[in-house]
């Protein structure tokens, strides 16, 4: 890069599944364990969370059902294979198993599903069998403080080098890793206004940088609490982009305050130039970021070659990309699509949110 910046990444993706995912994963699964719970349903994007979950379960003995975006189900078939290891069941979203599910069938046979319709389908899974409970990967306060053991760990990691950040970088679907890396810097933020903290999120998807601060569902059916939070609208469903754990309507509520009230900023890139940066990031470092992850990096990368000189750069390595690698083959072939969300999609979608 040619950089005057010092750069640091915390590297989430040398826990057993490859991401940070597995902080909630196990604690959720303990819980629910002592808790006498059996079973237990969730959602899943790209596969991190569901695998994450998948080998929580497997390890305290409980049952685990995920239900996966069904363009990511293709796109990540090894995802798939990982989570039966760990011996759960996957479920290509939307599907035939809940009445969520076969009302978007049932108006798009073709539909290629989405976190909140996953989410839908999960939730009630759960509410229809008392042996079950929901487990959310992202979103909820309780995933973000699970998460913070990321920044916590960060900050004594900085301290031993004897650095002091000056940007902190993480990209941002759903919220959890991105706050895992930041919260923990927020009393330092409100002491130091020149700490940058930067959400990445992809242009299919961009909650932040161009969704609307209201109340809205976590979910397609309408079935969880309302959350006051950055939205896309709950019925929308984004393209079908390979950072499919990016690939979320809505924002963590807590992560949604602080960009409110200008405490982080967002940026979206569209997937091209996500994979370019990726690709940059794996000659050089030698290990390969997952889709979602690569966004991270591309604004480091953009960041650090303007830079002032002496500038400290810390960003959130949340997960590798050793099961995306045929999302990386299509992009070396020229094979991969922009996509940007026209405005008028985005009203189109705002237009059914809940009264409040």
């Amino acid at each position: 890069l040619k950089t005057k910046a010092r750069i640091y990444f915390k590297d989430e993706s040398s826990s057993p599944t490859g991401s940070h995912k597995t902080n909630t994963a196990v604690a959720q699964a303990y819980f629910n364990q002592k808790a006498g719970i059996r079973r237990i349903a969730t959602e899943t994007g790209a596969g991190q969370w569901g695998s994450a979950l998948s080998f929580a379960c497997q390890k305290f003995g409980l049952e685990c059902r995920v239900y996966m975006v069904k363009v990511s189900y293709h796109q990540k078939p090894l995802r798939k294979t990982l989570m039966h290891l760990w011996g759960a069941e996957v479920v290509a979203s939307p599907s035939e198993l809940t009445e969520s599910g076969r009302k978007i069938l049932a108006k798009d046979p073709h539909c290629q599903g989405s976190l909140g319709i996953a989410i839908s389908e999960a939730v009630e899974d759960a509410a229809k069998n008392k042996d079950t409970n929901y487990s959310l990967g992202s979103v909820l306060n309780h995933v973000l403080l699970h998460q913070t053991v990321i920044g916590l760990e960060t900050k004594r990691q900085l301290r031993l080098a004897g650095e002091e950040p000056d940007y902190l970088i993480a990209c941002v679907g759903g919220g959890s890793n991105f706050g895992g890396l930041v919260l923990p810097f927020i009393p330092d933020k409100l002491k130091r206004r020149n700490l940058n903290i930067i959400a990445v999120e992809p242009t299919a998807c961009p909650s932040l940088t161009k969704g609307k601060y209201l109340y809205d569902f976590g979910d397609t059916a309408c079935l969880t609490p309302l959350l006051l939070m950055f939205t896309l609208g709950h019925n929308f469903i984004p393209a079908g982009i390979h950072a499919g754990g990016l690939r979320y309507h809505g924002m963590a509520p807590i992560v949604s305050a602080l960009h409110k009230h200008g405490l982080i900023q967002a940026l979206a890139y569209p997937q091209k130039e996500v994979f370019k940066a990726a690709v940059l990031f794996t000659q050089t470092e030698g290990i390969v970021p997952a889709p979602e992850t690569a966004h991270a990096v591309k604004a480091v990368v953009d960041i650090a070659k303007k830079v002032k000189k002496g500038a400290c750069i810390v960003f959130n390595f949340s997960g590798h990309g050793l099961l995306d690698l045929s999302a990386y083959e299509k992009y070396l072939k020229g094979e991969l699509i922009n996509y940007a969300l026209p405005k008028k999609e985005i009203s189109s979608s705002l237009k059914e949110l809940p009264r409040v």
